[in-house]
């Protein structure tokens, strides 16, 4: 597995984390880390990154999750799912030099590890119209 999809797993396991027990990121961080001796520098980093990106722009991401998401609320998602959108959001909010087929395509890689069977239709569909979204408003 290489550095990139290793770091969008584990920022997809910590806001999982962080979701089942609404715990503060700083909490997450704290009981995250400390069981991962074996993650090298340049993958917890990238973690970081993604995870303080969705923790700080939650409500943002959570929005155009929903928006994008038709007649699905976040609360009935999945969390598997919600957070894997989330990590995805992140990632297509805050690195706009990395191409949306290649984030969308990573998370799909990840949902068919974590996720149930129908997770990766349902992702894909929800993170193209996003990707599509957010590239329109940096056109704008």
């Amino acid at each position: 597995m290489g550095t990139r999809r290793k770091s969008r797993e584990l920022t997809m396991q910590m806001l999982f984390q962080g979701d089942l027990g609404k715990q503060t990121p700083d909490e997450v961080r704290a009981l995250f880390w400390p069981s991962r001796d074996d993650v090298d520098a340049e993958t917890r980093g990238f973690a970081e990154d993604l995870y303080r990106v969705a923790a700080a722009r939650q409500p943002e991401i959570d929005a155009l999750i929903e928006s994008h998401a038709q007649n699905w609320r976040l609360e009935r998602m999945a969390v598997v799912d919600r957070n894997l959108l989330r990590a995805a959001v992140a990632e297509m909010l805050a690195y706009p030099n990395t191409p949306g087929a290649i984030i969308i395509n990573e998370s799909l890689e990840i949902a068919r590890r974590y996720g149930a069977p129908e997770s990766v239709q349902f992702l894909n569909g929800v993170l193209d119209a996003i990707a599509r979204t957010i590239l329109k408003q940096r056109l704008a």
